[in-house]
C-alpha cells in the first residue's frame, strides 16, 4: 500500500551543501522548538496557521493523490491495478463533515458514512500533533468547492489481488501497523528530529524506517550520505552522485522541498544518529 500511496503523492528530501557541525543547525532547532510540530503550527493569527496547513498539504502528500487542485480522481491514472480507487474529491466531500468526522477520517482512515477507506495514508498522518492538525483542518476549510463528486471506490479484481498478497490494506489497517512499531527514540535532542520523520519518511520507508523489501530501504542507509548530500536529496531529489533514485527524487522535489531548513536539518540529525547507532551495534 505505501508503495502506491508515495508513486501517486511524489516527492520530497534536501539541498544547501554546508555539513552541519555538532551543535549546530539541526541541535539548535531541536532545543528552539517548544512543541512537537512543524514549524509554523502554532502561529496565532489565522492567515498564518492556514497558510502552515497548506504547505504541510504539499509535505504530506495530499496534493498528490487528490491532485494539485484537490479534486481528486481515479488511483488507476496512476497504478492500472488500482483502478476503480479513488482519492475523493475533497472540495465536495469535507464540507459534508464537521471537524470532528473530518479529524476521524484523517487520524483512523474511516469516513464517516462509507466506512473503511483505502490508501489514505492514516498511519502517517495518526502521528501528527495537534497543531498540525488543527492547521491542516483550517487550510482545508478554506479550499472552495470545484469540479464534480468521485464515484465510490471500487475494489476490482485487480486490486483484490493486491488485497490478497497483502500489499494493499485498508487505512484503519495500516493505523494498527503503524501503532504496533513506533520509531526508535533517541533522546531528547532527536525528538523533534524523530517527530517529523514519523510524519515523512515513515510512509514509504515503513513505520519504524524498517524499509520493504523491492520498494524502500532501511533508513540505515542514511548513514552512507553526508549531510549535504541529504539535504540535495530532500530539495532536489538527487542521490548520492547525481544519483537519479525514481520515487525518491520525485518526492524530493514534490514534498519534503517544502521543508524548512531547520525541519529538513532535524530529520536528517535524527537518521543519521539512528544510523550510526545501528550499524554500531
Amino acid at each position: 500500500m505505501r508503495t502506491i500511496v508515495v508513486l501517486l503523492a511524489g516527492a520530497s528530501l534536501f539541498a544547501c551543501s554546508d555539513e552541519v557541525p555538532e551543535g549546530s543547525d539541526a541541535d539548535a532547532g531541536q532545543a528552539a522548538t517548544p512543541v512537537l510540530a512543524f514549524e509554523g503550527a502554532t502561529a496565532t493569527e489565522a492567515g498564518a496557521r492556514i497558510a502552515h496547513g497548506e504547505r504541510l498539504s504539499h509535505i504530506l502528500g495530499c496534493k498528490g493523490c487528490h491532485r494539485a487542485n484537490l479534486e481528486g480522481g481515479n488511483m488507476g491514472d496512476f497504478e492500472p491495478p488500482l483502478d476503480g480507487v479513488y482519492a475523493s474529491n475533497l472540495t465536495t466531500e469535507l464540507p459534508k463533515m464537521d471537524d470532528a468526522q473530518l479529524r476521524l477520517l484523517l487520524r483512523k482512515g474511516v469516513h464517516p458514512t462509507r466506512g473503511e477507506m483505502w490508501m489514505m495514508p492514516s498511519g502517517v498522518i495518526n502521528r501528527l500533533s495537534e497543531p498540525d492538525m488543527d492547521a491542516l483542518i483550517a487550510y482545508l476549510r478554506t479550499v472552495p468547492q470545484s469540479g464534480e463528486p468521485t464515484p465510490p471506490t471500487e475494489i476490482r479484481p485487480a486490486a483484490q489481488a493486491m488485497v490478497d498478497a497483502g500489499a494493499l490494506t485498508t487505512s484503519s489497517e495500516q493505523v494498527k501497523q503503524f501503532n504496533a512499531a513506533p520509531m526508535d527514540d533517541l533522546g531528547e535532542a532527536r525528538e523533534w528530529g524523530r517527530y517529523l520523520t514519523a510524519t515523512t519518511c515513515a510512509e514509504c520507508h515503513g513505520p519504524a524506517l524498517e524499509g520493504s523489501p523491492d520498494f524502500a530501504p532501511n533508513l540505515d542507509i542514511a548513514g552512507a550520505y553526508s549531510n549535504a548530500e541529504l539535504r540535495r536529496l530532500l530539495t532536489e531529489g538527487v542521490g548520492k552522485d547525481g544519483r537519479d533514485l525514481g520515487l525518491m527524487s520525485l518526492v524530493g522535489v514534490e514534498h519534503f522541498s517544502y521543508l524548512t531548513d531547520r525541519e529538513r536539518d532535524a530529520i536528517i540529525a535524527y537518521v543519521k544518529e539512528r544510523a550510526e547507532r545501528n550499524v554500531a551495534q
